[in-house]
C-alpha cells in the first residue's frame, strides 16, 4: 500500500523525549501511519528494537512493509490498552525503555468517508478505530436515550448546548435511522442557535463528532488502561512521552504522572519519605512557530514526558 501523506506530530520533541539508545527497546503504543516509528527506528542501532501497536486494519496494511524489512519491528494489531499483556507476552515486561503515546485519530482516518469520523467526507456513521470489534455510531444512537446521548456530548464534548443536540437526534431519529455522517452533522447545527455559530472558526458538530468518537472507541478508558500498562512495562530509566491534543486527555495524562511522581509519605512517623515512580522531564512541550506553519495539526497538541525510577507504583 503506499504511503499516506502524513506528518507526524511534535516528532523531533517525541524523539528527543525518549531519549533513545540505539540498543534499546522501545514501544509505539499508536502508530498511526508510522511517522514515528519510523523516527525511532532511524535512531536505533542492529541491537535496538520497536513493537508498535494499532487497531486500525490500516495501520496494519501500513506497517507491514516495515514488518518485511526489519527484523528490529514488531506490529501488534491491538489497542494499547492491551499493551502490558502483548508486551509480556514477548518477554519484554520491565524492560522496554520508552513508550511513546500519539493519542486521537489521524489525518488520513479523518479523510476516509467510510470509516464515518469526519463530518467533512460524507459517509456510514461509523467511527470505529476497530471495525471488525464492537457496533458503529450508528446502531448506538439508534437505541440510546435523550440522557445517555446529552451525557457523551457534555462528557467527551463539553458541549453547552448537549441537551439541545440529543433532543435534535431524537426528533430525527423518529424519522427514520440516522445512519450517514452528513445527516448527523445537519442534525447537530440545527440544534445550535444561529447567534452561538456566528464567527466560529470550527463546525457546529465538531464537538458532537469528538464526543460520539471517544464514546464508541472508549477512549478515555482506553488511555487510562494503557498508561498503567506502559508504567508496568518499562525498566528503570525508561521514558513515558504522551502527545495529546484536547484537554480530556491531557488532564487524565497530567493526573496520571503527577500520581506517580509524588514522594510516598511514610508508613510511620520519622520513617523516610519514599521516591517517587515517576519523575516529571522538563515543562510540558508545544509545537514552535515551523512546525506549526507546516502542519496546522500541531496547534493543539502538548507532550508530556516522564521518567520511571525503580521505585514502586504508588496505588490509584
Amino acid at each position: 500500500m503506499p504511503q499516506a501523506e502524513h506528518q507526524p506530530v511534535l516528532l523531533d520533541a517525541a524523539l528527543a523525549g525518549l531519549g533513545l539508545r540505539a540498543d534499546g527497546v522501545y514501544v509505539d503504543a499508536t502508530f498511526g501511519r508510522g511517522g514515528h516509528s519510523r523516527g525511532v527506528l532511524s535512531h536505533l542501532g542492529q541491537n535496538g528494537r520497536l513493537i508498535a501497536f494499532d487497531q486500525d486494519p490500516d495501520a496494519q496494511a501500513h506497517a507491514q512493509p516495515i514488518v518485511e524489512t526489519d527484523e528490529r519491528f514488531t506490529f501488534v494489531r491491538a489497542s494499547f490498552a492491551e499493551l502490558g499483556e502483548r508486551v509480556a507476552a514477548l518477554g519484554l515486561a520491565g524492560r522496554v525503555d520508552g513508550v511513546l503515546f500519539d493519542l486521537g485519530v489521524s489525518s488520513p482516518q479523518f479523510d476516509v468517508a467510510e470509516r464515518g469520523f469526519s463530518f467533512r467526507h460524507a459517509g456510514p456513521l461509523d467511527m470505529r478505530m476497530n471495525p471488525d470489534a464492537g457496533k458503529p455510531l450508528s446502531d448506538w444512537l439508534h437505541n440510546a436515550s435523550h440522557g445517555e446521548i446529552a451525557a457523551v456530548i457534555k462528557r467527551y464534548g463539553e458541549e453547552p448546548m448537549a441537551g439541545r443536540i440529543a433532543a435534535a437526534i431524537l426528533d430525527a431519529r423518529a424519522t427514520g435511522p440516522i445512519a450517514d455522517t452528513g445527516r448527523l452533522a445537519a442534525i447537530v447545527a440545527s440544534a445550535i442557535p444561529a447567534r452561538l455559530a456566528a464567527g466560529k472558526r470550527i463546525h457546529p458538530a465538531t464537538r458532537t463528532f469528538q464526543a460520539f468518537r471517544m464514546h464508541i472507541n472508549d477512549e478515555i478508558g482506553a488511555l487510562e488502561r494503557g498508561l498503567e500498562a506502559a508504567f508496568d512495562v518499562l525498566a528503570p530509566a525508561g521514558r513515558l512521552a504522551v502527545i495529546s491534543f484536547h484537554s480530556l486527555e491531557d488532564r487524565r495524562v497530567k493526573r496520571f504522572i503527577r500520581a506517580q511522581a509524588r514522594p510516598v509519605p511514610p508508613p510511620v512517623p520519622m520513617a523516610p519519605v519514599a521516591a517517587p515512580a515517576l519523575l516529571e522531564i522538563g515543562k510540558p512541550v508545544r509545537a514552535d512557530a515551523a512546525e506549526l506553519e507546516a502542519n496546522a495539526r500541531a496547534r493543539s497538541a502538548i507532550m508530556r514526558v516522564a521518567e520511571r525510577t525503580d521505585a514502586p507504583k504508588v496505588s490509584s
